[in-house]
């Protein structure tokens, strides 16, 4: 497995792997079982960088994460978020976000879960509009000198907002969507990182399961699967979009890979410093995933994907309005 380097220092695996799916969120809730030895299948197949967020689950997700990689705690990387108040007795988000007097206890939580003494890499996992970005950073810096958080990152912030909190305390990485159907990034977050020396960290760097080649307009989605409220896969929206996964199917096929590997092969070809982080509960996905470290896209390849992806104009909304208006603060 090839290395990239997050901001000043932070070395991992050019993929990492986004866990949040192995304790449910698209069809139900994964084995226990099943999920830790993928987790350990990801170790001996080179990931070392991991992410979990308190939210998944809630709290269950850094459970298994924490169980799982206990016996390589020492040589990988566990990134984790914080951002809404979750009662701890029963995990129930209570309908706020956290404040900076509230972030110690947090980590404090996560850190257990975790089985951690430090936190890798502690984003903030979605911007609180009631509070100045400015005071969130510090919070994390008071962190980062006692010991309990070496890095700081941000999770769907804007431009304006990475500035304002790296003035403060560093930003190792921004964490956000970024993908062939998902270009916002783009125009002013991945100019900033390059400019600050920060690192991007893709999530959905598959369009959660589009950009595989997998989903059509006939894919039912199982109860409780996030896809299912999601407006670009309503069946209207998809029946339109199909036309851009259907070009990378093309040029998968021309170089007998698959479409999900053009597409993380299109992402770290943009930037050195992009570590995109595909989840997944099933083991072959996550070979296949992996190999895509090793798929080299030609300059007219790229050009070919760059034009599709900005001249297809995709339908549908990447989240629910409620969800949306949590993003790009």
């Amino acid at each position: 497995m090839h290395h990239r380097t997050l901001g000043a220092d932070l070395t991992v695996s050019a993929i990492g792997l986004g866990c949040m799916t192995m304790t449910g969120g698209y069809s139900g809730r994964p084995d226990r079982a099943d999920m830790v030895e993928l987790l350990h299948q990801a170790v001996d197949l080179g990931v070392t960088f991991f992410d979990t967020a308190e939210i998944y689950g809630p709290h269950a997700n850094e459970e298994l994460v924490g169980q799982a990689l206990a016996p390589h705690a020492d040589h990988i990387t566990i990134a984790t978020k914080f951002a809404q108040d979750i009662d701890p007795q029963t995990r129930t988000p209570q309908g706020r976000m956290l404040g900076p007097d509230q972030i110690a206890g947090a980590v404090e939580g996560s850190l257990r879960r975790l089985g951690l003494g430090t936190i890798d890499l502690y984003y903030q996992h979605r911007v609180n509009p009631d509070v100045p970005i400015e005071e969130m950073a510090g919070a994390v810096k008071d962190l980062v000198e006692a010991g309990k958080v070496r890095r700081y990152g941000l999770s769907e912030a804007s431009a304006d907002t990475i500035r304002r909190a790296h003035a403060v305390q560093p930003v190792t990485a921004v964490q956000s969507e970024y993908n062939l159907w998902w270009r916002r990034p783009d125009t002013d977050v991945l100019p900033t990182c390059a400019e600050l020396g920060i690192g991007f960290v893709p999530f959905s760097p598959l369009g959660k399961g589009f950009l595989t080649g997998t989903v059509d307009t006939t894919t039912t989605f199982a109860e409780g699967d996030l896809r299912a409220q999601i407006p670009r896969f309503a069946r209207e929206a998809l029946q339109h979009n199909l036309a851009l996964v259907d070009r990378v199917k093309q040029i998968a096929a021309a170089k007998d890979v698959t479409p999900g590997q053009i597409a993380l092969a299109w992402l770290m070809a943009q930037h050195p410093w992009i570590v995109p982080i595909p989840g997944t509960t099933k083991a072959h996905r996550l070979k296949e995933n992996l190999a895509a470290a090793d798929v080299s896209l030609t300059e007219t390849e790229l050009t070919v994907l760059d034009e599709l992806s900005t001249t297809i104009e995709v339908h549908g909304g990447r989240y629910p309005d409620f969800l949306e208006a949590q993003t790009n603060l």
